[in-house]
């Protein structure tokens, strides 16, 4: 028989991850794989049905219990390891000989497997409703909380800088409005006539009697007519406008989370949040350090050698910088509180301005002869220190 699936695997936890890791495990990887953030992929779509499955089973006390005592493919799980029957069930015996061939009206065949009639239906579907780990009758069932939604959101320097307000066109899941979310036409439920609302029916086999999920209503008791507009579901898909306040200094990286706004969950569940990655687009001039801004000033050479105060462009308009006599090239000064607002920190960065002395042109006879005029008087040679030590 082929190998039965590792659940934790799927999940990615550890076979003593309680509820709490369960469930970030299953929310993370269902926003991951959800078909709707991989259009097309196939992959991602198979993925995403394997994390549901290894949910569903792990996250049910009684099926985690059975998976856990019987479920695993491991050369650990039963004696005979994983090369014999010890790997997995065999499948003429149950518990203690029971035969389970009898119990399904099949038979043992020659090489000791399994044969059943097309009538009788799939072992595999007894086997699942036995166990307890979930059948198609058992579909949807179950509660489950909304999954969370992602969105990637580029925004200009200066919104980003200043904050702004966006309204955001989010595809999302919403509880029906036609059956308040119960997925039953006229919002009603009728008690399951199969078990009576008990969730689960009897079976004799020989001398064993086993309680099974009711095949009618898939354990939950009660039956539904399915609501028109959602198809027994209890979501239907919107496209909804949300307004996202983005805070002053936002960056690239950023996550923002809004709160009830991702898929909506089954039967009465919580929804999901939505989260929103900021991507912030580079300026021409400015440029970002944490809550720091950087700019490179360009100024003349006598601007640098006699020294000046010019106008700088800061993120608020014109500042004055002094330039002091002397000032060499890639020189760094600073504009205290020029920065960008942090609203946790509740404090603004600073400016830093890198000076770049630019040479001047000779375009004329007149300004290589003041040039050369100015090379007679500074005859220096600036390079004298990295001699003496090369």
């Amino acid at each position: 028989m082929p190998a039965n699936k590792d659940y934790y695997e799927t999940l990615g936890v550890p076979r003593g991850a309680d509820s709490d890791e369960l469930r970030k495990s299953y929310r993370r990887l269902a926003r991951k794989y959800h078909p709707d953030l991989n259009p097309g992929d196939k992959v991602a779509e198979d993925r995403f049905k394997s994390v549901q499955e290894a949910y569903d089973v792990l996250n049910d006390p009684k099926k985690k219990q059975m998976y856990d005592q019987h479920g695993f493919y491991s050369d650990n799980a039963f004696p005979g390891g994983a090369g014999g029957q010890g790997a997995g069930f065999d499948p003429n015996m149950g518990f203690g000989g029971f035969d389970f061939g009898e119990m399904f009206g099949g038979a043992a065949g020659a090489k000791g497997g399994f044969e059943h009639s097309a009538s009788s239906g799939s072992f595999g579907d007894m086997f699942g409703q036995f166990f307890g780990r979930g059948g198609k009758a058992q579909a949807g069932q179950k509660p489950e909380p909304g999954s969370d939604l992602e969105y990637s959101l580029s925004v200009d320097f200066w919104r980003a800088v200043k904050g702004t307000q966006v309204r955001l066109s989010i595809a999302r899941q919403e509880s029906c409005g036609a059956c308040r979310g119960s997925g039953a036409s006229g919002g009603q439920k009728i008690v399951c006539p199969g078990c009576n609302g008990s969730g689960s029916v009897s079976q004799q086999a020989g001398a064993m009697r086993f309680n099974l999920s009711c095949p009618r209503c898939g354990g939950s008791g009660k039956l539904k007519n399915a609501c028109p507009a959602c198809h027994g579901d209890g979501r239907t898909s919107t496209t909804e406008a949300v307004e996202v306040r983005l805070p002053p200094g936002v960056q690239s990286g950023d996550r923002l989370r809004v709160a009830g706004k991702g898929n909506a969950g089954t039967m009465g569940e919580a929804p999901g949040d939505l989260y929103i990655t900021v991507r912030v687009e580079d300026h021409p001039f400015f440029h970002r350090d944490g809550d720091d801004v950087n700019i490179t000033v360009p100024v003349t050479v006598w601007e640098a050698s006699l020294g000046t105060k010019i106008e700088v462009p800061t993120i608020d308009g014109r500042a004055l910088l002094k330039i002091p006599q002397g000032t060499q090239n890639n020189q760094k000064f600073r504009l205290r509180e020029k920065g960008v607002f942090n609203s946790r920190k509740q404090k603004r960065g600073d400016q830093i301005v890198l000076v770049s002395v630019q040479a001047p042109k000779a375009q004329d006879e007149r300004s290589r002869e003041i040039l050369r005029e100015l090379a007679e008087l500074h005859d220096e040679d600036p390079r004298a220190e990295m001699w003496g030590k090369v």
